[in-house]
């Protein structure tokens, strides 16, 4: 009788388990299936962070590339890519994800980082989708281009929302490999991009719709309202870790070990200073091996405008600097500054000399350098005495010209594009264009042309935003609206 029950009971586990669907035996109970937010803000941080660039450093001319043309380095490039809105998708699902698990203290992230992505698009095109941006799931394929104008304004507005919506009583947030979920931290970055916006409208500072020097001295005004950075430590950056994966991005590149080199008029600029920054960016020339790592005399740099075979030659002979082995070398050498104290600061700098908030510019120039050294671990000493000097002290007359070239050493591998948005914005430093290399009848361009895919797939919508903006067509030289006084 008990062989008869154990039977029946066998059978009825048997026939329940054979009315389960077989996708239930691959769900394994231990791993979630549902996306949070911290686990996408991880991923978003680290693609909109990553802010070292070997290409940078060739349009900007810091480094050159010696073993073939480089069409960055040589101007002589053509489209761009819309990869940025696939970073931007990631932020709409983690914008999906907040709102449907209810945790609101995200948003103000998916604010800023919206308005990053979107102001780096913009400024590498010019007009692009915005307001029908990431609208596929509403059947909106071939979304219509926003003007330029109109997109900086959302940017504000959306950082001043973001702002406002982080207060004391915000919770800290999960995943977040930057500030470690300090909401206070993310609201200094918050305002402080707001600034490198409002700075970057230079040229529309008296356009009443934009308000440029009113919001300007409002968030540098009030602090407790619109904190800004404080220091190195609230630099928007991103940490490398001997991890596979996580490992500075140039790690063991063979390209940076023996075909970049460092730019002339770079390296002939950080010597005028007599800039120790250059013995943390470079290493001495073969040529002058025995000489102090110290002694200025024993760095040298290429052209980034001649020719290659001009430039081998100089470097067969031992003659020119590598980038400092640190940056091959070190798993995890620097952080990458995406946003940073010291640009802030230069920054403010600037603020002062055009007369959209009083204080000392000469203060704030002096922090700004004072910043990139302590970045650099270099020493008390060398600060003072680097800051002592005629040729660093910001002149009365000109001070733009001082402010913008410290700005700019301070960018190097770090910063993303700044350095090279920075030089087109105001002409400061100016960029060899002299050797016969240079591709673009000698000119720096200005923007990308929009890519190949939107004239396949969205071709209405890109050509009336070229035929609005570019009189002569997709041009790399075209000027758009924020350079235009």
């Amino acid at each position: 009788m008990k062989k008869v029950i154990f039977t029946l009971v066998a059978s009825i586990v048997m026939l329940h388990t054979g009315c389960k669907k077989f996708s239930e035996f691959q769900t394994d109970p231990n791993k979630s299936t549902t996306s949070t937010p911290d686990l996408l803000l991880n991923t978003v941080e680290q693609y909109a962070f990553q802010s070292t660039d070997l290409g940078v450093a060739l349009s900007s001319r810091q480094l050159a590339f010696t073993d073939n043309v480089s069409n960055l380095q040589y101007y002589g490039w053509t489209r761009g890519a819309f990869t940025r809105y696939n970073d931007l998708r990631q932020v709409l699902k983690m914008e999906q994800v907040i709102t449907a698990q209810s945790k609101p203290e995200y948003m103000p992230l998916v604010k800023f980082f919206k308005a990053w992505h979107f102001l780096q698009l913009t400024q590498q095109f010019g007009d692009i989708p915005y307001k029908e941006a990431l609208s596929g799931d509403v059947n909106i394929t071939t979304p219509v281009y926003d003007k330029q104008e109109d997109i900086y304004l959302g940017i504000l507005n959306d950082l001043q929302a973001a702002n406002s919506l982080i207060t004391t009583s915000t919770p800290a947030v999960q995943g977040d490999i930057v500030y470690n979920g300090n909401m206070q931290q993310w609201k200094r970055a918050i305002n402080t991009l707001s600034l490198r916006v409002l700075i970057s409208l230079s040229h529309k500072e008296n356009d009443t719709r934009f308000e440029i020097k009113r919001r300007f001295a409002e968030i540098v005004n009030n602090p407790a309202i619109f904190p800004i950075l404080t220091g190195n430590a609230d630099n928007a950056m991103l940490k490398f870790y001997d991890l596979q994966g996580n490992r500075y991005p140039y790690y063991n590149s063979n390209d940076l070990q023996t075909a970049y080199y460092m730019e002339e008029t770079f390296i002939n600029l950080l010597k005028g200073f007599k800039d120790p920054r250059l013995f943390s960016f470079a290493d001495k020339a073969p040529k002058f091996a025995a000489l102090p790592a110290t002694d200025f005399s024993a760095y040298g740099g290429v052209k980034g405008s001649a020719p290659v075979n001009e430039n081998n030659a100089r470097t067969v002979a031992g003659e020119v600097s590598k980038i400092n082995p640190r940056f091959y070398n070190n798993p995890v050498n620097e952080p990458s500054i995406a946003l940073g104290y010291a640009e802030l600061q230069f920054t403010l700098a600037e603020g002062v000399v055009r007369g959209w908030i009083t204080g000392s510019a000469s203060d704030y120039y002096n922090k700004g350098i004072t910043a990139s050294f302590n970045f650099y671990g270099l020493a008390a000493t060398d600060i003072s005495n680097y800051l002592a000097q005629s040729s660093v002290q910001l002149p009365a007359v000109n001070p733009l010209q001082h402010v913008l070239t410290q700005k700019y050493i301070a960018s190097f591998m770090n910063s993303g594009m700044q350095p090279f948005y920075e030089q087109r914005r105001t002409g400061i430093p100016v960029f060899d264009v002299s050797g016969a290399g240079v591709l673009n009848n000698k000119m720096i361009p200005k923007r990308w042309m929009y890519p190949e895919t939107e004239l396949r797939l969205n071709q209405q919508n890109v050509s009336n935003a070229i035929s609005r903006q570019y009189p002569g067509g997709d041009d790399i030289n075209g000027v758009m609206w924020i350079l235009k006084p």
